[in-house]
């Protein structure tokens, strides 16, 4: 059975057996909602203690009764709140320490991001040390309180309520001047809340956040509902302390509570717009870093010898045998043959086309590369003229490579050539349709390329979603990929093959309509075009519950090609690219939505154009913890210079439409008192 309310509490439903999650008790404004209410509920418990009728006009054996009820109600109420803090804590705490990573120390000092960790724990330990002390058995005859002197417990309630600093009081007044400064304060700096600051100095960065899996939409509102938890425990430990304080005679305190409470929501409704003000202009997408070490198959995934680097002799690129023409004449051919078995016969052919030929020198020694090792041709070549193409280094089988003249006209020269052979070559996207399981309520969570038997794939991970837009962690699974073989399957219904004339990727940022999640995702072909699609699906936010999947569904899609009449699809151009795990310097992304790029082969000189780049970035596009999606896109990341890699991003579900000023609607509630 779920806790599904605070109301358990008030009927008397013990909570410590309950599983709960943070779609049983909605978002943490609705949370704090039902705890402000059972807080003007515990001081009923409290109510006879009016002036004129204080502890010492009350029989011993009642008074012990009314503090036994009161230690009862705080401690359920702590152990619910402590159940939901952990959920929430589970999903900032490790955020927040890893944000210091990424941000500059300057920027992370005026952040001032350790205070907030440090008025944090201050926070936890005070809330902590409230629940040992006031801690009941769900028998409600065992209370650590019954063992320990009057004098303990009221010292410790005057601690939370006093005025010091560092009291939980002044705590809660720290946290907020952090969060919604005062905008009558003098220095610039305090009239930006520290969730605006964080969101500005996330989009000024040159980079992604490399140590947090998330993105900063999702840091923001996962720091505020920490923050929200965090002001949620003062808020209780003081009202609950006034309580303890009236017990024991030390006044009345019905006037202090009501401006707590008064000035709690305020300060919520304020700190809410706080939170919608900095959403609004926060960066929803995540995308992966490079990792620290490459690892292929794991990180990263070749399309191989789609476009590579290719040594033929003129006599062979034309019917005719002929040596008439000079290389720069061949840029669109095959090999027609291999005369009197010269260095072609010492070589793997070219069943393809063969395409950009051009003369370098006549002469030359040729690196021929393992092919038990590498996908390679060549390791190096090296002409006559001095000119290396490749990193010289040793050499697996070397060849002396000489043109010769035929008669005394012709000359019959080695011609540098780019090679489109599919043979042996990982060339194929699948064009399948991947979704999530709807029928189950299940939405895509994450995404990432996985390359099965020469063919690339979109793979996804999908969960279960529950209310308030969050996911069920214990669903979260990837799914299978569709894994086939191009043989048994249809050329551009079910794969497209790249080839010379059809090798470009399209690179869009696709988002869903507000209150919209992503259940589906595929390639389709454009032309020579790979273009992304997406499926949308409409939500409920506050059941959760996906909304006519099916029938309601949206197919999204940037159809922009580069032969547009207005506003055309424009290209990203790689120079000279080198492979990019040659590169030392870490990849930032230098693509925009609606470019394109092409698959082309290395560097000629760098590499002797053998790699076909940009390599594919594998690693999981996956947030923690996990959320729906509202967009995916294709993008590309490299440095000057180098090849680079296409990787998927995300762009997390937008919460900032649902937040509402909903506290001060508590304020019409009547005081118990």
């Amino acid at each position: 059975m779920k806790c599904t309310a605070v109301l358990l509490i008030l009927v008397g439903i013990p909570v410590s057996n309950c599983l709960i999650s943070l779609s049983d008790v909605g978002d943490i404004i609705s949370f704090a909602h039902e705890v402000v209410i059972d807080v003007l509920q515990a001081w009923k418990l409290v109510k006879p203690f009016v002036e004129g009728e204080g502890p010492e006009h009350i029989d011993l054996p009642i008074l012990k009764d009314k503090e036994k009820k009161l230690l009862s109600k705080i401690s359920q109420v702590s152990r619910r709140m402590e159940q939901v803090d952990k959920l929430v804590q589970s999903a900032t705490s490790a955020s927040m320490l890893n944000l210091k990573q990424d941000i500059p120390t300057q920027i992370r000092l005026e952040l001032r991001i350790d205070t907030l960790l440090e008025l944090i724990s201050m926070m936890n330990f005070a809330d902590n040390k409230f629940r040992e002390y006031t801690d009941v058995g769900e028998d409600d005859n065992r209370t650590i309180a019954s063992g320990l002197e009057r004098h303990t417990l009221e010292s410790f309630a005057t601690y939370v309520v006093s005025h010091s600093p560092n009291s939980v009081q002044g705590i809660l007044d720290r946290l907020h001047s952090m969060i919604y400064p005062d905008r009558d304060q003098g220095h610039a700096f305090l009239h930006t809340g520290i969730l605006q600051l964080i969101r500005q100095v996330l989009q000024e960065g040159e980079n992604s956040l490399c140590h947090v899996q998330q993105s900063p939409h999702q840091i923001i509102y996962n720091l505020y509902n920490s923050l929200q938890m965090t002001q949620l425990k003062g808020y209780a430990m003081m009202q609950f302390s006034w309580m303890l304080l009236r017990v024991y005679g030390k006044g009345n305190f019905t006037l202090e509570s009501e401006l707590m409470r008064e000035r709690y929501l305020e300060r919520m409704a304020e700190q809410a717009i706080s939170l919608k003000e900095a959403l609004s202009n926060a960066d929803a997408a995540y995308w992966r870093c490079d990792p620290k070490h490459h690892v292929e198959g794991e990180t990263y995934a070749q399309l191989t010898r789609l476009l590579q680097g290719y040594i033929q002799n003129e006599v062979d690129l034309n019917s005719q045998q002929t040596c008439r023409e000079n290389c720069g004449y061949y840029q669109v051919t095959k090999q027609h043959g291999c005369y009197e078995n010269n260095f072609c016969a010492r070589q793997r052919g070219c069943n393809g086309d063969i395409v950009e030929c051009q003369y370098i020198d006549s002469d030359m020694w040729v690196c021929q590369a393992d092919p038990t090792l590498s996908r390679r041709r060549y390791d190096w070549i090296e002409f006559e003229n001095g000119r290396v193409l490749g990193n010289k280094r040793s050499c697996h089988r070397t060849s002396k490579v000489d043109s010769w003249w035929r008669w005394l006209f012709w000359h019959c020269s080695y011609c540098f050539c780019i090679c489109d052979d599919a043979t042996n070559s990982d060339r194929y996207f699948s064009l399948r349709n991947v979704l999530s399981s709807t029928d189950s309520n299940k939405v895509i969570t994450g995404v990432r390329f996985v390359k099965m038997h020469g063919v690339v794939h979109i793979q996804i991970q999908e969960g279960i979603l529950q209310r308030y837009g969050h996911i069920d962690e214990t669903s979260i699974s990837w799914q299978p990929v569709d894994n086939f073989r191009t043989r048994n399957a249809i050329e551009d219904k079910d794969y497209m093959k790249m080839t010379y004339y059809k090798r470009a990727i399209d690179l869009d940022d696709l988002k869903a309509p507000p209150e919209h999640v992503i259940t589906g995702i595929k390639f389709r072909r454009v032309g020579g075009h790979l273009n992304l699609e997406i499926r949308a699906t409409p939500i409920n936010f506050t059941s959760g519950e996906l909304i006519e999947p099916g029938r309601k569904d949206l197919w999204i899609s940037n159809d922009n090609t580069d032969g547009a009449p207005i506003k055309p699809r424009t290209r990203l151009k790689l120079d000279s690219p080198d492979n990019p795990l040659n590169s030392l310097s870490p990849s930032k992304i230098d693509s925009e939505n609606d470019q394109y790029l092409q698959f082309t082969y290395s560097d000629i000189d760098l590499d002797a154009a053998q790699t076909t780049v940009p390599y594919l970035d594998t690693q999981m596009v996956s947030p923690q913890p996990p959320v729906p999606l509202s967009g995916i896109g294709v993008y590309h990341k490299g440095v000057r210079w180098f090849g680079g890699f296409v990787g998927l991003k995300v762009f997390t579900y937008n919460y900032g439409d649902h937040i509402e000023d909903s506290f001060t609607e508590l304020n019409g509630i009547d005081s118990v008192n």
